[in-house]
């Protein structure tokens, strides 16, 4: 063996402080976002909220751009690799997110349904990005499914969610796991400021005709509206995503998902605390389920 392949594993234990601080800053910002973005669309329509969050987003972006003048990819076929997970991730799963959560679904129920990311990653993983996906950690996805189911069906506030509410939600389901895989094959090396510009651009340009045909131009300017908006465009969109993006880059993809098993619990305490959708002993449980679930699915995993 040569001193270079000895030195590899080495290296790779060696990460930054912040990559093994991201999966849990992630799982808080991204849990969290599901009942502040339910408090929005009840302020004002889906799709024009999630145009105002992108053009806030790129707001911002834009002047950090111009001034660190970080390089863009230098291939089209890149731009277009950036701009298919952008409208994965932004237009279809945020999009139809916001749509359920307008049309009356619970922040629990379609945290839920997200939830089956893992189950799809994991069963599309060897075909698309070469990972085996051994028998721990078909336990430990099929721990964190039960985790979440045990979450949402004890709560007692759940409402029955409407056949859209539940469509939508699977299609936000097939759009982040679509986005997962796709960014694991074809992701290149990226500076995040301009990966994100790229992704957001296209979540605009996707998103403004589906307001025109289908949105509605009216809005509660409050402060409930301000803070929730305000929220989703720090914490969701220019944060949680680059760690999400630098975790899928870092890690497989599988394990990468099996944080979105935490996700439902999480999602279900902070809308307990944010609009009283109230959360039972039970659910507890499920969340102690979940915890095992991932942990199981944590250890590493060879390649082919």
């Amino acid at each position: 063996m040569t001193e270079s392949s000895m030195a590899e594993p080495s290296a790779r234990r060696r990460q930054p402080l912040w990559l093994s601080a991201a999966p849990g800053l992630f799982l808080l910002l991204w849990s969290l976002g599901f009942p502040v973005a339910k408090i929005g669309t009840q302020h004002v329509d889906p799709l024009l909220f999630l145009g105002l969050r992108f053009a806030l987003v790129l707001l911002i972006m834009l002047p950090v751009w111009l001034w660190l003048r970080p390089p863009m990819p230098a291939r089209l076929g890149a731009w277009g690799h950036q701009a298919m997970v952008g409208f994965l991730i932004q237009t279809v799963y945020f999009g139809c997110c916001y749509s359920a959560f307008a049309i009356g679904s619970s922040a629990g129920v379609v945290a839920l349904i997200v939830s089956l990311q893992p189950i799809l990653v994991a069963l599309a993983a060897p075909a698309m990005v070469g990972e085996i996906i051994g028998r721990r950690r078909w336990i430990g996805f099929l721990l964190g499914f039960v985790g979440a189911v045990v979450v949402i069906v004890g709560r007692s506030t759940v409402e029955g969610t409407t056949v859209g509410g539940l469509l939508l939600a699977l299609a936000a389901l097939l759009g982040m796991s679509g986005a997962t895989l796709y960014e694991k094959r074809f992701g290149e090396p990226l500076h995040p400021i301009s990966a994100n510009l790229i992704q957001y651009l296209t979540g605009l340009i996707t998103t403004l005709p589906l307001i025109a045909l289908f949105g509605h131009f009216t809005l509660e300017l409050d402060g409930a509206l301000v803070g929730s908006l305000a929220y989703l465009v720090i914490g969701n969109s220019l944060i949680a995503i680059s760690l999400l993006l630098a975790m899928i880059r870092r890690g497989e993809a599988s394990r990468v998902s099996a944080l979105f098993y935490l996700v439902p619990p999480c999602a279900a305490l902070f809308s307990w605390w944010l609009i009283d959708e109230t959360m039972p002993p039970v659910a507890w449980l499920g969340m102690a389920i979940a915890a095992v679930g991932v942990a199981l699915v944590s250890g590493r995993q060879r390649r082919r």
